[in-house]
């Protein structure tokens, strides 16, 4: 179990995260929130890069800083952009590191087998990574966090400038590693964690918001969202989610608390509920 314990993180005068209490069990946990709300603050206390001003963060009722080696060897990381080196394959770099982690040869062999067959780069493997798409490296990126087959799994906006068919892959790999493990994906992007997180974790004005269930958050929302024909005016009670298609053409989500006329009432959605919570964050 991770928990973290009433922390506060400030530069200078400014207070990145306030009074920040949560509790982590193996699963998969959605850290969602604009950015600049603390999310990489957040995960860079977590992975012991930075301290925090107030507050502890424990692993198994232990201070990480005090187990020091023990709690890094637990931790698999992916930062934003992972260093790596354009003229290696993915097996000559997961060997590189699994070398600098002290992992055994022979044991490293193995388990960097299994490692690329599970991120789909098996057939790859000896392919220079400069060739690679962004989704590729990714992968391997999520190998390299997995090498040292950690109890906690910390991913900082992963998916960011994947294409839609790789986010799927790696929404369905995170699903399938997620079973012994604590997984923490840090995103701004919804779709993301939808249907692979049990807990989501919302950030506002650099305080927990809430951690909640998906299914929890979408039902604030019963009876609030409709969809009406594109230029409609709205009323001053009404605020726009967003815009899309419908089978009559153009359609928009809008958040109220009566139903407005020519509106029919929708299931709310995990992004409805998104942009409901930092609509006064919006321009």
């Amino acid at each position: 179990m991770l928990s973290v314990e009433h922390v506060t993180k400030r530069y200078g005068t400014f207070t990145a995260l306030e009074d920040i209490s949560l509790t982590f069990t193996p699963g998969v946990y959605g850290l969602l929130a604009p950015n600049g709300a603390g999310k990489t603050t957040l995960i860079k206390m977590l992975t012991t890069l930075l301290f925090p001003t107030q507050g502890q963060i424990l692993w198994k009722g232990e201070d990480i800083h005090a187990l020091g080696e023990t709690y890094r060897g637990l931790l698999g990381y992916l930062p934003q952009q992972f260093g790596y080196y354009p003229g290696y394959t993915p097996r000559q770099f997961l060997r590189y590191a699994a070398a600098l982690q002290g992992i055994p040869q022979k044991e490293a062999a193995g388990r960097i087998d299994r490692l690329l067959e599970l991120v789909g780069l098996a057939q790859v493997a000896d392919k220079k990574l400069r060739q690679f798409s962004g989704g590729m490296r990714q992968r391997t990126g999520i190998a390299l966090a997995m090498l040292n087959d950690p109890k906690l799994l910390i991913l900082d906006e992963p998916t960011a400038g994947l294409d839609p068919r790789e986010r799927v892959r790696f929404r369905n790999l995170i699903h399938s590693l997620a079973a012994q493990r604590i997984v923490i994906l840090s995103t701004h992007i919804v779709s993301d964690v939808e249907t692979i997180a049990g807990q989501i974790i919302l950030l506002r004005d650099h305080r927990l918001y809430c951690c909640d269930s998906p299914s929890s958050l979408c039902a604030r929302l019963a009876g609030k969202v409709f969809a009406l024909p594109a230029g409609v005016p709205l009323a001053p009670d009404q605020y726009l989610l967003s815009e899309g298609q419908g089978e009559a053409g153009a359609v928009l989500r809008v958040l109220c608390a009566r139903p407005p006329a020519q509106g029919v009432p929708v299931t709310p959605t995990l992004e409805d509920a998104f942009l409901a919570i930092y609509r006064e964050d919006l321009p």
